[in-house]
């Protein structure tokens, strides 16, 4: 029985239980599954349509308009997929007008998605305001990788997060190949370098690699610069990264304090939203060699799980030699979070950051418990289970 993932479910509820649902736009880094979970939830409904512009001759909003025909014209209700949507200008223009058209009759209901989430993430400006929701569709979790491939947490380690290269693993260097040329040149080619239109790509891919060798590591933007084979600046490194954020490759932290000037002149803590990511350009069985390095990943992993928590956001803290690794702000509650791999055993951060800001709670994930995290879903049940550790 295949895996469906979980956004699936929500997305089928959103699309068959409302009668006149917001515009669906699922969005998350390329092969991940994104077109493979909608497609299964067009064959669950009564009656949908499913088109890629990547598929037609010359796609163009004309184009939009007769697949939306074509959808209407099949009875009431019916769910209209467009995938590869971005490839057309204007796209959302065009949907907006259809939309609003037919809005109060429920006549199309209808998801948008693409493989290039940056560009596609870009159309949704103010033509489309009150009228779409994100379906997020991250990168696969460890619960996920074990229930598909019955992984274990070291497999996931090194190679978890893209599921078509789960096939690979059995040959390091051959999956390795396919990340940097299948999955990464994707997406700095087909989707980076078209949209943002990168002055220097030789530049931003050396900014790209320096994130992936420093996972969940604190590193300031002078020391990248000056890690850069060319020349750079700290204001193009800060532009890169909020780039490789919106392209779900890297989300820079920044460090916790109740003093915006004093977050935004961080220096950030750099954390690859998967293992693969960082093991495309590093020999992933190091993870089973350097346990100083398995405790790096494992903290990245943990906090790319974070990162996905809803309603939250994610910070780190450090105060001299004092440091807490992850930081979750949910309203006016403040946790934080100490993962502990290995023979590691301080906890000076954790008491520093209580004693600075006075009614935090605070909680230590000893690699038992950080398993127990990733192995739950990115949900509130799992926001609320984190908490009731905390004290």
């Amino acid at each position: 029985m295949a895996f469906t993932r979980q956004f699936v479910t929500k997305l089928y509820e959103r699309i068959a239980h409302e009668d006149t649902p917001l515009i669906q736009v699922v969005l998350g880094p390329r092969q991940v599954g994104k077109t493979t979970g909608v497609q299964t939830v067009l064959q669950r409904v009564q009656r949908s349509h499913y088109a890629n512009a990547d598929l037609a001759r010359a796609p163009s909003r004309e184009w939009i308009i007769e697949q939306w025909q074509a959808a209407k014209a099949l009875g009431k209700g019916t769910v209209l997929a467009l995938d590869e949507i971005q490839k057309i200008d204007r796209w959302s223009d065009v949907i907006k007008g259809l939309y609003d058209a037919d809005r109060a009759s429920g006549a199309v209901k209808i998801i948008v998605m693409g493989s290039a989430s940056l560009t596609l993430r870009a159309g949704l400006g103010e033509s489309l305001l009150g009228r779409f929701e994100v379906v997020e569709v991250p990168h696969w979790s460890f619960w996920e990788s074990k229930a598909a491939f019955g992984w274990n947490l070291n497999q996931h380690l090194m190679f978890g997060g893209y599921p078509g290269a789960a096939h690979l693993i059995t040959d390091a260097s051959r999956w390795q190949s396919f990340m940097r040329d299948s999955v990464l040149e994707s997406v700095l080619a087909k989707d980076i370098f078209m949209l943002a239109k990168i002055a220097k790509p030789a530049l931003f891919r050396q900014v790209l690699e320096i994130a992936l060798l420093y996972p969940a590591q604190e590193i300031s933007y002078q020391k990248i610069v000056g890690q850069l084979h060319a020349s750079g600046s700290v204001e193009t490194v800060k532009s890169y990264l909020g780039i490789l954020a919106s392209a779900y490759l890297i989300q820079s932290l920044e460090k916790f304090s109740t003093r915006p000037i004093s977050v935004k002149s961080s220096s950030p803590k750099l954390l690859p939203l998967c293992p693969a990511l960082v093991h495309a350009i590093q020999s992933p069985t190091e993870i089973l060699s350097n346990p100083a390095w398995r405790g790096r990943v494992l903290e990245a992993a943990v906090g790319s799980h974070l990162a996905t928590l809803p309603n939250t956001k994610l910070f780190y803290w450090r105060d001299g030699r004092h440091e807490v690794d992850f930081v979750v702000k949910s309203g006016s509650q403040i946790t934080g979070i100490e993962v502990k791999s290995g023979a590691q055993v301080s906890g000076s951060g954790v008491e520093a950051f209580r004693a600075r800001f006075k009614g935090v709670r605070c909680l230590t994930l000893a690699e038992p418990l950080a398993i127990e995290l990733l192995n739950r879903d990115a949900s509130l049940a799992c926001w609320e289970w984190l908490n009731s550790l905390a004290v």
